[in-house]
């Protein structure tokens, strides 16, 4: 209505085409040119697709400005010639990508006698990225036919942005590859694997290690049937491993190359970093399929790896809120751990058989009672002896109850549940202070409730169990004592409490699947309403005023029904 009184007014961007004298500078300085793209204004369009256009945006995106350069060419033109072309404008990107002078003017950023900013990185992985995804063939081609991008693009992976385009590049993006299959085939004759993993070796930067591994964790995850047979081969593991156990390696190489044998052996799992992958969604489950000859190459290693959780030669000390940690368990023990926890949970007869002649469980546990406050390493240790316990392996039930004395070391703990004042161990309590609780309480509570509950189906653990009066004794007056006083559902806390009594943890417990008492969360709502405790406006009246009966705050089950189902449809949509 307003332009047709004559209100309106002309769009900056129309204004300046209106001169006859523009540059692109000065549309590039305007708000309102990225809205233009956009909505695929005819006339910037046509005049953006000029080749000497293209041609400056990209100059823009891989130059750096002179430090005598405004602010606007140094820091707000190369943001907007990014947007321009991420805009995804069919006939801007088709300019660039079939120009291969333009081209070979964008990979020009990977050249190593350039500067390599952040803030242009991520301009060129983003611009890089779109092309990948509306462009694919024609990009995979001019990289096939130009390879040494591929080699220039590693020797940059300590850029998080650069880390991005090699991902995506390798095959990552599952739309990507499956649109692509073809142009993207000569990646898997590469040796770009090759060229990652030697990064271990010849960097000593944490963060190039971090990329390189989450290149290789995202190649794992989703890639070519070529590089993924490739990066789990035994010959590929055994490489991994000679870079990891290398002591003259910092321990960063080790930590993050077990991330990527985590990975391989439940590629659902996310290792630490960014994780890089588009368009999928990723549920852990319970079953991991691992390669038997995958596995077995790993087990090649694992002696070695359990040398590493050695603590007696280290010096350091780490002082704590609650005393001091001599030696601090430090991450690289943490990551072989939770290596040693993913590789059990394989269930692989080849893989329990070299865990029990190695005594690696027994270690472990050592482990889990001398660091009583590392609830990382309780958590993993956790998760081993869960997945001892389930074992088919009846051996190595067995080992875990009698070699490693399970329900002994849990009964030791639940008699001394303080910090013991010792300085030979390795968590020593601070001095003038009484000695603190033991943080791992609640982990071998779950253990304790794990081993009955596997011992009702099975009769070996029954045994075991029935033939240790001590542990009779503790099941009864303390462990089922407390389960009790830990069931949350049996709280009334102002919440609905369940039809039935709940038993489970409630770690595993599905909390979408619930019955609610009905008449229960009546009463409380109102209750609720009576006391005028849902609204501040309403508290004045719920409590002055004298009409007010009790038929005001009544609220029947039929009501509380149309409550609970709106309950349910809020999980079921955060589900």
């Amino acid at each position: 209505m307003f332009w047709r009184m004559g209100l309106s007014t002309a769009s900056p961007v129309e204004t300046i085409l209106d001169k006859e004298n523009f540059t692109l500078e000065e549309l590039l300085d305007e708000d309102e040119i990225i809205q233009e793209c956009r909505s695929l204004n005819g006339r910037l369009i046509n005049f953006l697709r000029e080749r000497v256009q293209v041609e400056k945006l990209i100059r823009y995106i891989v130059e750096e400005a002179p430090e005598e350069a405004e602010r606007l060419q140094s820091l707000k033109f190369p943001f907007i010639a990014c947007e321009i072309f991420t805009c995804e404008v069919d006939i801007i990107l088709k300019a660039l990508v079939e120009d291969e002078e333009l081209m070979n003017l964008l990979f020009s950023f990977l050249d190593p006698e350039r500067p390599h900013s952040t803030q242009l990185a991520g301009y060129f992985s983003k611009v890089v990225v779109c092309l990948l995804l509306r462009k694919t063939t024609t990009l995979m081609n001019y990289i096939q036919a130009h390879q040494d991008i591929i080699k220039k693009l590693v020797d940059l992976i300590r850029i998080t942005s650069i880390v991005e385009v090699l991902i995506r590049l390798i095959g990552a993006d599952e739309h990507i590859y499956a649109n692509s299959v073809d142009s993207m085939q000569w990646l898997e004759d590469t040796n770009v694997l090759e060229m990652i993993v030697d990064k271990f070796s010849s960097s000593d930067c944490p963060e190039v290690h971090a990329n390189a591994a989450e290149t290789l964790c995202a190649i794992t995850r989703y890639a070519p049937p070529g590089l993924a047979s490739k990066i789990s081969s035994p010959s590929f593991i055994g490489r991994l491993f000679r870079h990891a156990l290398d002591d003259s390696r910092p321990k960063s190489v080790l930590v993050n190359l077990l991330s990527i044998c985590i990975s391989l052996l439940d590629p659902k799992r996310l290792t630490s970093g960014t994780c890089y992958i588009y368009n999928r969604q990723l549920a852990y489950g319970s079953g991991i399929t691992a390669k038997p000859e995958m596995v077995e190459a790993m087990l090649d290693s694992l002696g070695d790896l359990l040398k590493l959780l050695d603590i007696s030669s280290s010096d350091n000390v780490l002082l704590t809120t609650y005393g001091k940690l001599q030696p601090p368990f430090g991450k690289h023990r943490l990551k072989i751990i939770e290596f040693i926890s993913v590789l059990v949970t394989a269930s692989s007869e080849v893989a329990e058989k070299k865990i029990v002649r190695l005594g690696a469980v027994q270690r472990i546990l050592e482990l889990f009672f001398e660091y009583p406050y590392n609830n990382f390493l309780h958590h993993h240790v956790e998760k081993i002896v869960v997945s001892c316990l389930e074992s088919k392996n009846t051996e190595f039930v067995k080992h875990l109850l009698y070699d490693c004395n399970l329900t002994g070391k849990i009964l030791e703990a639940e008699k001394n549940f303080t910090l013991a004042v010792d300085v030979n161990r390795p968590t020593v309590p601070a001095e003038g202070r009484s000695p603190p609780r033991i943080g791992y309480i609640g982990h071998i509570t779950r253990m304790a409730n794990k081993l009955i509950q596997l011992g009702n189906d099975n009769n070996d653990i029954q045994t075991i169990l029935q033939e240790n009066g001590e542990w009779v004794e503790w099941q009864t007056n303390i462990l089922l004592k407390r389960n009790m006083v830990e069931n949350v559902f049996q709280w009334a806390c102002g919440r609905p409490t369940s039809l039935r009594d709940r038993t489970r943890d409630s770690d595993d417990d599905d909390y979408q699947d619930r019955d609610y008492d009905i008449a229960a969360l009546a009463n409380n709502l109102s209750q609720a309403y009576q006391y005028g405790i849902y609204g501040s406006d309403d508290i004045e009246e719920a409590h002055g005023s004298p009409e007010r009966d009790d038929e005001d705050a009544y609220f029947d089950d039929e009501s509380a029904e149309v409550v609970i189902s709106s309950l349910r449809l809020g999980d079921d949509q955060e589900r």
